[in-house]
């Protein structure tokens, strides 16, 4: 071992000699066996890797999914709620703070969706190349796209309850821990209907231009201050309320604001808001595959 290879930890040592030990026993899965398990749980092992290199930047990510929201909640929720209150009482029947949690929720993970589906997608095929190993293993390039998904989604997961543990604590979620438990999986679903149409757009990128930047200024953005999240869509002109209708953003925080507080809302808006997201989010997984194939296989 020279001066400049790391010394192995002790326990890396010990599973390396498993790994020695199970291969000279003769007793270690054969070529076969181990591609016939690639082909069959390639999604959850490329995203296992996915998740493995998220261990890099675990402490950025653990201070953002708790520091945003509670930034976002002293500042928006308290600070301007404090104004709001003041001026036009309770909004949508409930104080400020509690209107504008659920939202909060659902537009931080959009807004973190969208930097994971942007720069680390290029990535994969362009800068680092991620994606061309698993690609030239057994793994198809359809379980690569969804494996980097299923990281995401299982990362927004965790993000979205520590948002919901935050809205708890400030007692922004008056229906209770079992009801608004539900803006949790709202929260994701939303990110999911936004980041795999985005996921898909980015793969067929093959050079770094003024896109990812033009999608956070003109799409993100926009939903963020325009689709609901701060005040009623309602309150908006009729000829902008369509930044609402075509934004996930929206039909996510409608679904949120309905588990956290109860909000009004229809059976049949119910229907038309899963069905919008459950469709972006189908539309996006298979536009994705078809995208990723193409590439790796070209």
């Amino acid at each position: 071992m020279t001066d400049h290879q790391p010394r192995p930890t002790a326990a890396q040592a010990v599973v390396d000699a498993d790994t020695n030990a199970l291969a000279y026993s003769g007793r270690a899965p054969g070529h076969g066996v181990m591609a016939a398990r690639a082909r069959a749980r390639g999604v959850w092992y490329y995203a296992e890797t996915v998740l493995r290199g998220m261990r890099a930047y675990f402490w950025p990510i653990l201070l953002y999914s708790v520091g945003q929201p509670l930034i976002y909640m002293v500042a928006l929720g308290i600070g301007l709620g404090t104004l709001v209150q003041q001026g036009a009482g309770s909004v949508d029947g409930v104080d400020y703070l509690t209107f504008v949690a659920p939202a909060l929720l659902v537009s931080t993970v959009v807004m973190s969706v969208t930097a994971e589906m942007t720069y680390p997608v290029m990535a994969g095929f362009k800068w680092q190349r991620l994606y061309h190993a698993p690609a030239a293993s057994p793994l198809e390039p359809g379980q690569v796209a969804l494996g980097h998904l299923v990281a995401v989604v299982i990362r927004f997961v965790l993000q979205s309850l520590v948002f919901w543990l935050v809205m708890l604590a400030f007692g922004a979620a008056p229906s209770g821990w079992a009801q608004s438990l539900l803006v949790v999986p709202v929260g994701v679903l939303t990110a999911t209907a936004f980041g795999a149409p985005l996921q898909a757009y980015a793969a067929t990128l093959r050079d770094e231009g003024f896109q990812f930047a033009f999608i956070q200024r003109f799409v993100v953005m926009p939903m963020f201050l325009f689709a609901g999240t701060f005040f009623p869509l309602s309150v908006l002109p009729t000829y902008l309320h369509w930044i609402g209708w075509v934004s996930p953003v929206w039909h996510g925080t409608e679904l949120a604001r309905l588990a956290s507080y109860g909000a009004p809302v229809s059976p049949l808006m119910l229907v038309v808001h899963l069905g919008f997201l459950l469709a972006l989010t189908v539309g996006g997984v298979l536009a994705g595959v078809r995208v990723y194939t193409r590439r790796l296989h070209s």
